[in-house]
């Protein structure tokens, strides 16, 4: 995933972002409107757009706090092979 697609599905659940406002890497989600009704949401989307599932050790609100945080843990998973498969 890149950068261009965080940010667009990131925007979808800032319900207190202005339009056309940056997101800054260290801003507050909960600020900008993510509950944890939108971050469950959020989170759905950002696997299923990058492939990726999050591991159990990145649910934490500390993942969910800003936009940089939230990235990081996308580009962690991204990077890890997919467990599973036939079996």
């Amino acid at each position: 995933m890149n950068e261009s697609a965080f940010d667009a599905i990131l925007r979808r659940h800032l319900k207190y972002l202005p339009d056309g406002a940056d997101i800054a890497p260290d801003a507050q989600l909960r600020d900008l409107g993510l509950d944890s009704m939108q971050a469950v949401e959020l989170l759905f989307d950002l696997e299923d757009e990058a492939g990726v599932v999050l591991p159990d050790s990145a649910m934490t609100a500390q993942t969910f706090a800003t936009a940089a945080s939230l990235w990081a843990a996308i580009e962690e998973a991204t990077a890890q092979p997919v467990a599973g498969g036939a079996g």
